[in-house]
């Protein structure tokens, strides 16, 4: 027996039987071969940045770390080949000395390439969508362990499904990303009343590059967050000492010190949380894109996300507020805002219409099973999808309305993976059972 792997937040774990730390695509075919003749089940995992069970292994475990090289960079058409254990901050600086960079990226960079794109990780940008919108081609190992490649000219089913394919049709071996010309951000953080920000959010994200907003519950004030695209050559100003002081207050070791106060004596989390949203101020800076869009998690935390369409952010927002305060929920992290374009991978969140993002998160010490469920219930009554990286507890059932190729997905899983090779509780339950699992 192998020991325990947890997650970054600490809520899923898994014991492995076998843990395997391939080095290349043969390599992982072998892995394959090995387990379907154990009759044991395969998953990859990746940097454990996903909060929920997608990526947890109960028989081989395939490390990935070892799988981070890059094939090719090619800087005239943009076209960058990667192996799928490669870190996005490992790879922005590579692509940044190129000329290069990612068009669009979350708020962490801690995750691999193949976990970002498997989990529709996404940004922010009404002209924007997630990071598996600039996915070219995939290499992936199939349940027989064979080595397939796939593009929108080369298997284009496979393709389009497996950009965001939960790693149940394979598991990545290399990825194809289309990169655009390095490029600097302009950001301004500015605080705002929540009832100007509802009001105008709409405007702001048709008419800035990149539109978020972070609003704790308790507060009356949120915080804007508006990118505006400069040339990668235009003068920079990267966020200064005091800010980043400032950011360890709100998001760093002081965050974590007045959560933990407020674990003990929930009654101040109240005030924390203006005390907070009071520390969030205003503020510009200029730097390349890559280090205007992540930013530090130093503060452990648990979330949930859900997507619905963008014309009903303001009134989604003002139900979770109506809920906390009815039900006096103490709520120490912010509401997480964003809006994305439409995109048209089976699986993304964003398929067919253009989204809002709304993300809550719990400290990780606190109760957030009554929250989450308000947040699940409220969203989905909006055609909330949940983030497929993130908590929630929905089955095939529930989902299978809320996508139009839901049943295709399903379809093309179960011929390319009858018997569950890349099965696991978490796909059992958001996709259904492969049709001939019980045989394993």
């Amino acid at each position: 027996m192998s020991s325990v792997w947890r997650n970054w937040a600490g809520n899923e774990e898994a014991r492995p039987r076998r843990v395997v730390r391939p080095g290349s695509p043969d390599e992982v075919a072998a892995a394959v071969k090995d387990a379907v003749r154990d009759g044991l089940r395969v998953k990859p995992v990746g940097s454990g940045h996903s909060f929920s069970g997608a990526a947890v292994a109960p028989d081989v475990q395939l490390r990935l770390d070892r799988l981070d090289g890059v094939s090719s960079i090619d800087a005239d058409t943009g076209l960058v080949t990667v192996g799928a254990g490669m870190e996005l901050w490992k790879l922005n600086p590579l692509l940044a000395a190129r000329g290069l960079a990612l068009e669009n990226m979350g708020d962490i960079d801690r995750q691999t390439v193949s976990g970002a794109i498997s989990t529709g990780t996404h940004g922010s940008g009404a002209r924007f969508g997630g990071i598996a919108t600039q996915v070219r081609a995939l290499e992936l190992v199939l349940a027989d362990g064979s080595v397939a490649t796939c593009s929108p000219i080369e298997r284009p089913e496979l393709f389009a499904a497996a950009r965001v394919g939960l790693g149940a049709l394979g598991v990545i071996t290399r990825v194809t990303l289309q990169c655009v010309p390095l490029f600097a951000l302009h950001a301004r953080d500015t605080a705002m009343p929540v009832a100007e920000t509802l009001e105008r959010a709409q405007e702001f994200a048709d008419t800035d590059d990149h539109f978020e907003f972070f609003w704790f519950p308790h507060s009356t004030t949120t915080l804007t967050r508006r990118f505006t695209r400069l040339p990668g050559d235009a003068p920079l100003r990267p966020i200064g000492a005091f800010a980043r002081r400032l950011d360890e207050t709100v998001s760093g070791l002081g965050f974590e010190g007045l959560n933990r106060i407020g674990t003990r004596f929930p009654g101040l989390v109240p005030p924390i949380a203006r005390f907070a949203a009071r520390a969030m101020s205003s503020r510009e800076w200029t730097d390349h894109s890559y280090k205007v869009f992540a930013s530090v998690r130093d503060v452990r935390f648990h979330e949930g996300e859900f997507a619905i369409p963008r014309e009903h952010a303001a009134d989604a927002l003002r139900e979770l507020k109506r809920w906390i305060d009815d039900h006096d929920e103490r709520v120490s992290f912010p509401l997480e805002v964003r809006f994305a374009a439409a995109d048209d991978i089976w699986l993304s969140t964003a398929q067919g219409r253009a989204t809002c993002y709304i993300a809550f998160h719990q400290y990780h010490r606190m109760p957030y099973q009554r929250y989450f469920r308000a947040c699940q219930d409220i969203l989905g009554g909006y055609g909330g999808r949940p983030h497929w990286g993130k908590m929630h507890d929905l089955d095939a059932g529930r989902l299978r309305p809320r996508y139009d190729r839901f049943d295709d997905f399903v379809a093309l899983r179960d011929a390319h993976d009858p018997t569950g090779v890349f099965a696991n509780p978490y796909l059992d339950r958001v996709l259904g059972p492969a049709p001939e699992a019980s045989a394993r």
